[in-house]
């Protein structure tokens, strides 16, 4: 699987757009070029209480309320997930659209930033920083990875026009089958 930060840009284009093409293809098979009847999807959210980690990363004090997305997508032919994605919203940010609070209108058409689009915030720069490490047993586990099989951390930060931090997504890929590219600008609406 090949993830090019392009996608982002990919995403904005289409958060405007129409139900029906949005929900035609989302990004997973953007990258991988499966159709969505060869994926399985599962999405579990939580609302947690923002650590001080998360709470100085979105610039909010310790204990905010956030949005926990833990987002799991494979082939249906296959075990493991492409990657382990969990992401965080400020709640108090997405609340103004009860939709987004609840997992089961997941996969959503569009995106995060078609759900972001929806409470009124653009996008406006995306950050992303990766490093790699040997995984936990968790993460070698339900991403089958064969013995001495690094994982590649990507940590994405997506800020609005403004400059705020609006979403927080942490991804654990498998750095035997995980290529990542990057050059991203995105365009003002």
């Amino acid at each position: 699987m090949l993830r090019d930060n392009q996608r982002h840009q990919w995403e904005k284009d289409r958060a405007r757009r129409p139900y029906a093409t949005r929900a035609a293809t989302g990004a997973t098979e953007h990258e991988t070029g499966l159709e969505p009847r060869d994926l399985v999807f599962h999405a579990r959210y939580h609302v947690i209480a923002a650590p001080r980690e998360l709470a100085d990363a979105f610039r909010v004090p310790e204990g905010t309320l956030l949005l926990e997305r833990a987002y799991r997508t494979r082939r249906a032919a296959e075990h493991a997930p492409f990657s382990l994605v969990t992401s965080y919203l400020v709640r108090d940010l997405v609340a103004a659209n009860p939709a987004l609070l609840d997992a089961a209108n997941e996969p959503w058409p569009g995106g995060t930033q078609n759900q972001l689009y929806t409470v009124g915030v653009e996008v406006g720069r995306v950050e992303e920083r990766v490093s790699a490490r040997p995984p936990t047993r968790e993460e070698a586990r339900e991403l089958g990875l064969p013995p001495g099989t690094s994982v590649l951390l990507l940590r994405k930060t997506s800020y609005d026009i403004t400059d705020r931090v609006v979403e927080i997504a942490e991804v654990t890929l498998p750095g035997d089958r995980a290529d990542l590219l990057f050059t991203t600008s995105l365009e003002r609406w």
